[in-house]
């Protein structure tokens, strides 16, 4: 994969470098409608860059100032279920880290495995399983963002965990922490499979997210996860689980997600 080329070619379209690089998940894209003095970039121009299929993704990168902090934004993410190979889901994370960014905000939208989890709350990421069946380190290490055995101890940034549990305090937020375990999709868990997850000690599941982090503690870049709980997952609520209700929920209670990163980019 040619990185050089898309670092140039992006390098070319904006100003100054990002600090921060954020993910927003489905529903979540109308954060990058705040940052100011925006360069949009559709992911369709961007040399190696795939397109995002996914309903409630928006599918390009924004760069600019959000509260003060000049970001790199990607208005929706690749997924496995689309067909896409893990090495393309992160290809965007490492172009991150070689533009000069130090910290990746992961947002997801998720189901509340956890019965004290409703829908509308925000989890930090403490951890996760990754029950995908796949690894974007596969195949021969690129030693030029990382050693051949990452060590993902820490692979969500302690401080920042803290962090974002001080700037939740600040803005009078409920959070919640826990273990986020990531499958491949599309299709949602069933209730059995949600009994094992909650007895593996997952908090919140989704369809997202551990490719990226784990590409990002490769190249040692910080990484902050936040689930957003969309809804009660299968084995908590009679309820139909739907995609367009996912991204109805993250739409109504994007305010507060904006007010936390606000925080957290006050306290960075």
């Amino acid at each position: 994969m040619n990185y050089q080329k898309t670092v140039n070619f992006i390098k070319s379209k904006i100003g100054a470098p990002p600090q921060i690089g954020m993910i927003l998940g489905s529903g979540l894209s109308i954060l990058s409608d705040k940052i100011k003095n925006p360069v949009k970039i559709p992911y369709s121009e961007i040399p190696g860059f795939k397109n995002s299929t996914a309903p409630g993704h928006g599918g390009a990168l924004v760069f600019g100032t959000l509260f003060g902090k000049n970001v790199m934004c990607m208005t929706g993410r690749f997924h496995y279920y689309e067909g896409y190979s893990p090495s393309d889901i992160v290809y965007p994370i490492r172009v991150m880290k070689l533009l000069g960014a130090r910290l990746l905000i992961i947002t997801n939208a998720a189901g509340g495995i956890n019965a004290g989890f409703d829908a509308g709350d925000i989890m930090v990421i403490r951890d996760h399983i990754n029950l995908t069946g796949a690894n974007p380190l596969i195949g021969p290490n690129d030693g030029g963002f990382g050693e051949r055995f990452p060590d993902m101890m820490a692979a969500y940034a302690p401080k920042y965990r803290v962090l974002a549990k001080k700037a939740a305090e600040n803005a009078g937020i409920p959070i919640k922490e826990g273990v986020y375990i990531g499958l491949t999709g599309p299709s949602f868990e069933t209730p059995a499979e949600i009994k094992a997850f909650r007895i593996w000690g997952a908090d919140s599941v989704g369809m997202s997210t551990v490719f990226e982090a784990i590409a990002a503690a490769h190249c040692s870049l910080d990484t902050l996860g936040l689930s957003f709980i969309a809804n009660k997952a299968a084995d908590l609520t009679d309820e139909k689980l739907s995609g367009d209700d996912v991204i109805k929920t993250g739409r109504e209670h994007a305010a507060k997600l904006e007010k936390l990163i606000e925080e957290i980019f006050k306290l960075l």
